[in-house]
């Protein structure tokens, strides 16, 4: 599933690759001179103390929260309950219904005929792709919108927006960062699994939709052969040391000293470089592993291309010294740091990987809340919000634009090359 997806910056970065792993493992137009306006600081303001009452809001003003407070998900689920409580901590703000979904979609469908039931204008949660689409079945009718946490893009429609931090975002960034440099030509090696569609998804998409070259996608089974198979494809290896090893044997052929002596002249020469300026490499883990000395073998590297790859490298990175150079997208974990000292000062201990998902989304609720409720227009304001992943702005058929960071891998982890965009108007959000 989808939906659940650096102090130093080094470590503060390795910290939040850790946390899209986790993210990924565990789930799922504004015109640009509206976009240079300012996002909205969601959690701003000041706390207000605790003995001022809190206005009670009609129907229609009432906050839903869905999350599994029971079932397989509760530690996360729990903790994500709390960092939105924590967002709404300052009164004045629209009420929050809590509503157990038990981490299933049948669950998830009963708390969102709960929470209508109950006034809820507007929904947050759930976790998984499966209650999203639960859910969405039932808000989507009586005109609810929903802030879910599934980093499903699958999941997106109009109304109903993922919270998640996508694959699609982060390949976003990358290729438009690589077309200012005129890098352009586009060579994908991804896993055969929901993942790699996903990422072959978002690179599709983001070429089309920026006129950039169709990117080639070749697929590696789960195997050290099949990432070999996939590496060698890529690289058009075969052919760009066809043309030297026929000159080997040639040389070869004379069967003398001085043809074994060029032959080995001829050995050490460098092949061409691939037949692309980009490889997006969607591997992890073992496959990762696996991948980084097939990179050397067959000439990929900093010297003749970009290497990138998903923000799940931030926790790969330390491991893997031959992807030095390589690029990831993230957020800046600058933008993250206040909410995570508040949540530890609030609950003595820090945010789990998600909970900062559940913080934004009660922070839009609040920013976005009118006597009326939570109208599109209020949701998709144009200048978006700051949160605690950095920018993101809510588009009317359910897209989410995010203002992600460019990292490079060096020796020890990665650091910033390229800051995270605050405004839509910034390229690659």
């Amino acid at each position: 599933m989808l939906g659940l997806q650096l102090h130093s910056y080094r470590a503060l970065v390795l910290r939040r690759g850790a946390l899209l792993s986790a993210a990924l493992a565990l789930s799922a137009c504004v015109a640009p001179s509206q976009g240079s306006r300012q996002a909205t600081q969601l959690n701003a303001a000041a706390p207000v103390p605790q003995q001022s009452p809190v206005p009670q809001a009609s129907p229609g003003r009432r906050v839903a929260i869905l999350l599994p407070l029971t079932g397989a998900n509760a530690e996360v689920g729990q903790a994500m309950l709390k960092a939105a409580q924590l967002s709404f901590a300052t009164p004045g703000g629209p009420p929050l219904d809590v509503q157990d979904t038990g981490g299933t979609a049948e669950g998830a469908a009963k708390a969102a005929q709960a929470a209508l039931a109950a006034g809820a204008g507007l929904i947050l949660g759930p976790l998984t792709n499966a209650e999203t689409g639960a859910v969405a079945a039932v808000a989507r009718p009586a005109g609810i919108g929903v802030l879910a946490f599934t980093s499903d893009q699958a999941q997106a429609q109009p109304g109903v927006w993922t919270l998640g931090i996508t694959p699609a975002q982060q390949v976003r960034r990358l290729l438009l960062a690589a077309q200012a440099e005129n890098k352009t030509r586009v060579t994908a090696v991804l896993p055969q699994n929901v993942f790699g569609d996903a990422l072959a998804s978002g690179l599709t998409a983001t070429a089309r939709g920026t006129g950039l070259p169709e990117p080639r996608i070749v697929r590696s089974a789960n195997s050290f052969t099949g990432m070999n198979d996939a590496l060698k494809d890529a690289s058009g290896f075969a052919s760009r040391r066809g043309a030297i090893e026929a000159e080997q044997r040639a040389a070869r052929a004379r069967n003398d000293a001085d043809g074994r002596r060029e032959a080995d002249e001829i050995g050490r020469r460098t092949p061409p470089p691939p037949p692309m300026d980009v490889l997006f490499l969607g591997a992890n883990g073992d496959q990762l592993g696996q991948a980084v000395p097939l990179l050397t073998f067959y000439d990929i590297g900093p010297a003749q291309l970009r290497v990138m790859g998903p923000a799940t490298w931030a926790r790969e990175a330390p491991r893997q010294p031959g992807l030095a150079g390589a690029w990831f997208a993230a957020p800046d974990p600058a933008a993250r740091e206040g909410f995570q000292q508040q949540y530890t000062a609030k609950y003595n201990a820090p945010p789990n990987e998600l909970a900062s998902l559940a913080y934004d989304a009660a922070g839009i609720a609040r920013a976005a809340a009118t006597p009326q409720g939570f109208p599109l227009q209020s949701l998709t304001k144009s200048e978006g919000y700051a949160g605690a992943n950095g920018l993101l702005v809510l588009q009317p058929d359910g897209q989410v634009r995010r203002g992600l960071a460019i990292f490079e891998i060096d020796r020890g982890g990665a650091h910033i090359v390229q800051p995270a965009p605050s405004s839509l108007a910034a390229p690659g959000v």
